[in-house]
């Protein structure tokens, strides 16, 4: 199931609100053995929150793109040295062979076209270049907490939103990537107010009736009332890695 949320609109919340979880950044670099002299392309950048941590955190050259044209005007505000570009997944508009690391996070059931985002990131990669992709598993949508305990109808919702991992290691494959051994990440957090989930900072939210989101704020500050609530964040990092040698691959059109 696509369901398409309109990024323009929501912005502000997405930069005032969103933040990047320390242990996917963690694995990022630490997984992909970036450096200084390294090019890394993150997909679906938003308002640049990972790309600038990287490029802060290494000191390598950066670029972000995202097709939201809010997303990167607030993106290119937070960090000069990384070049943000209005770019879809499935069509990039870099030159081949350019890039040692290319990501997203949470973007892939937003992408249209699964098979081409696969496509266009194996031909952007260097040869041995990696892409990470960070997404979401069954297991990992309904952990999710608070989101899922506090707002358990969006379970279902993500798990149809989301492309499932067979399918993702799939186009990975039919791209011409070799498979990895995969991660998850885990970013331990202290919620302390209700701030995010009544400005709907997380797209499901918003696919929610108000009824059903007021109840499970009510829940969440009937329960912040009483102290902090201990949450974790929880990724699935899917690595894929281009080969040394480029193999001749049909081209494929198969949706997410």
């Amino acid at each position: 199931m696509t369901v398409k949320i309109h990024y323009n609109d929501i912005a502000e919340n997405y930069d005032q609100l969103r933040e990047s979880d320390s242990d996917t950044l963690e694995k990022l670099v630490t997984r992909s053995g970036i450096s200084q002299h390294s090019r890394i392309l993150e997909i679906g950048c938003g308002t640049g929150n990972y790309i600038t941590a990287l490029q802060r955190y290494v000191g390598c050259r950066c670029w972000g793109a995202d097709p939201s044209t809010e997303m990167i005007q607030r993106a290119q505000l937070h960090n000069a040295k990384v070049l943000f570009s209005m770019k879809p997944a499935e069509n990039l508009g870099h030159q081949n062979e350019f890039f040692d690391l290319v990501f997203s996070v949470d973007v892939i059931h937003h992408v249209d076209n699964c098979a081409r985002y696969f496509q266009e990131a194996f031909r952007v990669l260097k040869p041995q270049g990696l892409l990470a992709t960070v997404t979401d598993s069954d297991d990992t949508i309904r952990r999710r907490m608070p989101l899922s305990f506090y707002f358990p109808e969006t379970i279902d919702l993500e798990i149809g939103r989301y492309p499932t991992l067979s399918k993702l290691k799939h186009f990975s494959r039919n791209a011409g990537f070799e498979e990895m051994d995969n991660d998850i990440a885990e970013t331990p957090f202290e919620l302390t107010d209700s701030e995010k989930y009544e400005r709907k900072a997380f797209s499901c939210l918003r696919l929610l009736p108000e009824d059903v989101l007021a109840a499970g704020v009510s829940r969440m500050k009937r329960d912040l009332h009483r102290g902090p609530i201990s949450c974790v964040s929880r990724s699935y990092l899917l690595w894929s890695k281009k080969p040394a040698k480029t193999p001749t691959l049909p081209t494929a059109n198969t949706r997410c």
